[in-house]
Formats: C-alpha cells, structure tokens, sequence
C-alpha cells in the first residue's frame, strides 16, 4: 500500500532569478509536494517512525531553499527534490516551486514549475558510493561550487558530492587511494572531481596552506591533525559550509579505538577547534543508524599504534556502533 502525503504553501524567503539585482534581495517562494510513500507499517503501528515525519520534510526543503542561490527556479527545485529523495523513503515526489510575488507587473499570481521525480531519480549516487549518513544528511548545506573532500582515500565521499553537481577535489597523501580514486570517478563519468597528493602532516609545525578562501565546501570524516585547523579556516569561503565528522574520546574508552587517544577528540573539542565559525549543527554521541551497509574508513589515517582500521558498519560487533563528533559549521 502506498499514499500520496500533500503539504501545500509551505513559505520561505530565496535568493532566486536570472538577474543579479533579483538575487540581491531574497523573495518569497512558495513550494507544494506530493510525496509517494509506504504507509502500511504505519497504519498497524500508528508511529511517526513507519512514516514520512512532515516537519523534518518541511524543514528540509526550508533548509535547501535559504541556503542556495540560484538564477533559474528550475535548478533550486531539482535542489531541493534530490534533497528530499535522498533524506526520506519517497518512492516518487511531485513538487511544484513558485515565485509568490514574480517581478512581473502582468503577472498577478505566481510562477514556477512542477518537477516529478521517481526513486530511482535520486538514489544512484548514494547505493553506488555509500556516503556517510551524516553527509548524506547535510550535504544540501553546502552552497553549489567547489569541495574540498580532505583526506579523501578513495574517495566515496568526494564521488558523492562530485555526483551532485559540485566540483571537488579529493586530497590524500595516499598515491595509490588517489590513483582509485581517479580510475572511479573515469568510470561514472565524473568531469569534475580532481585529486591532489599531499601529505598533511610531513611538517607539524608548519602544515600545508589549502588555499585562501578557496572553497564554499570543505569535508573532513575520521581525520583528526589538530594543527590543520587553521589552514582549514582559512581555506573556507565567506558563507563556505564545514562538514566534520570524527572519532569522539567515548569511543577510545568503550572500544579501544583509535588506541591512542589523541586521535580522538575531547567533549566539545571540535567546537573550539572551528571558533569562529557559526555553528549550524553539532552533535555529540553514537553514530546515527544507516539505511545502507558501510564500507571501511578508506579516509582513516592509520598511524603508528593506532591497530587496523574499524569500519563505521562494524563499529563494536557486541557494544554498539561508534561513538563521533559531527559538525557542520559556516565561516560568516
């Protein structure tokens, strides 16, 4: 059994049309969804978690919406459709996008399209490169243009945001990772990822510059080198979005992994490190569940004393899944 779930009027403020003087000034939108979905589980449960929950839907499209920039409506719709099919069990969406008040003196209601997406629109990107549930999540955050995936390894995560139309570039000091890398992202046709070698950490004391306000997304999972941080800062665009995600000192403790505890960070640490950036989610505890198997941590740095490197699906086999920091933050 299937149901169309509709939200109509939901309202937000954009920055969206062709002219420059029309982005300037953020206008209302107005934006109706027709969600397709499996409803059986809630009928015979009557729990929100069986279902599409409507304000986290609502929320979404609210977030995708503020965040983007667009000139033409029809690209800030396919934004916001593919954020919705990757983040909830839409098995097809209908969403019609309109300016409420178009800069159209002969216009005296509204303009916009209707975009239908089925499942298998969206979903490509994230079975074939398994990104982590927290990209997953928040990726939409970051505005369109340039990524830096830091200590990139193979690269799912680089691939998965290549797949979305940013350009990115994967950064790893690991030739043969990179080399994999590139042979992927050959293979799915992806133009605009690049890879870079570098190695982070050959001088503590002076680490590499990544560039001044090079890039309006920078990524950085299971990797923690403490005197980065700055050149990370740096790196971001004004309005450029971190996403951050790495072992928390719990999991140390619960785990033994990493098994040197400076690899992993203290309670609130990730929130000193990032000053003065504005937080726009941070996030401390167990690894949210994911709807798809994990691979191992190919961005992982496996250093001297630290033991093998433990997949996010693996976690603990008998304690739970692992414990992380997760961050996304924006440079003002």
């Amino acid at each position: 059994m299937s149901e169309a779930i509709i939200i109509e009027g939901i309202r937000f403020q954009a920055r969206c049309g062709v002219t420059l003087d029309e982005r300037q000034h953020p206008q209302p939108l107005l934006a109706d969804l027709e969600l397709t979905c499996s409803v059986e589980g809630a009928i015979h449960s009557d729990n929100l978690t069986e279902t599409v929950d409507y304000a986290q839907v609502v929320q979404r499209v609210i977030d995708v919406g503020t965040t983007h920039e667009n000139a033409l409506i029809e690209r800030l719709t396919d934004q916001i459709a593919q954020a919705l099919m990757l983040g909830f069990p839409i098995q097809r969406l209908t969403i019609w996008l309109r300016k409420a008040e178009p800069p159209l003196p002969d216009v005296s209601g509204s303009v916009g399209v209707r975009l239908t997406y089925p499942r298998t629109h969206a979903v490509d990107s994230v079975a074939i490169f398994h990104p982590s549930p927290f990209l997953h999540a928040t990726a939409h955050m970051i505005p369109k243009g340039t990524v830096l995936d830091v200590a990139a390894g193979e690269g799912r995560h680089a691939l998965y945001m290549a797949s979305q139309g940013y350009d990115v570039i994967g950064l790893d000091r690991d030739e043969n990772a990179l080399a994999t890398l590139t042979r992927t992202a050959k293979d799915h046709r992806l133009s605009n990822l690049s890879t870079s070698n570098v190695d982070l950490e050959r001088d503590p004391g002076a680490p590499p510059s990544l560039g001044n306000q090079a890039y309006d997304g920078i990524l950085v999972f299971f990797y923690l080198f403490r005197p980065l941080f700055p050149s990370i800062l740096q790196a971001l665009k004004p309005g450029g979005v971190l996403i951050y995600e790495t072992f928390l000192i719990d999991n140390h403790v619960r785990f033994r992994h990493p098994r040197r505890k400076e690899f992993c960070l203290e309670h609130n640490e990730l929130l000193h490190l990032t000053n003065p950036l504005r937080v726009l989610h941070y996030q401390e505890g167990p690894q949210p569940s994911s709807t798809h198997q994990e691979p191992a941590l190919s961005a992982a740095r496996r250093r001297e004393g630290e033991g093998p490197v433990l997949s996010v699906a693996e976690g603990s086999p008998s304690n739970g899944p692992p414990v992380t920091a997760r961050l996304v933050a924006q440079k003002p």
